[in-house]
């Protein structure tokens, strides 16, 4: 079955979010089965293809909205997803931290708490793979 314009295009925005490293690790470890490659293939061209080479905002806030919605549905798999995307995207640790704190007015201290143990694991587990630890 040949792939869509929208596939192609989310493959591409999904490297460019991610990065080899992740896009390649998760390929061969997510979605090498016949089940996830299905759903592999969907995000690609749905999520990846439609929604994130939308026009209107550019992948920088995207991916903060990300990381938040994460946050206040407790998405805590799909955080660590996104908090490596966002710092990909530019945002600084300092940033997302205070992103994360200033949703606890608004969604909760202990969902907040959550995420940031989950950001302090992502951002030391990306110094350490840049050399920075």
């Amino acid at each position: 079955m040949s792939k869509s314009e929208a596939y192609k295009k989310g493959s591409e925005m999904r490297q460019q979010l991610m990065g080899d490293k992740l896009a390649d690790g998760m390929a061969a470890t997510v979605y090498n089965d016949p089940i996830m490659e299905k759903f592999g293939d969907y995000a690609r061209e749905a999520v990846f293809g439609l929604l994130w080479t939308r026009p209107g905002l550019d992948t920088k806030t995207r991916a903060l909205i990300c990381v938040i919605t994460d946050t206040a549905t407790g998405r805590w798999p799909e955080l660590e997803l996104h908090l490596k995307m966002a710092r990909r995207q530019g945002w600084t640790e300092d940033e997302l931290a205070e992103a994360l704190l200033h949703t606890g007015g608004y969604i909760g201290v202990p969902s907040v708490r959550e995420a940031m143990i989950i950001a302090k694991d992502v951002f030391a587990e990306m110094r350490a793979e840049d050399g920075d630890d």
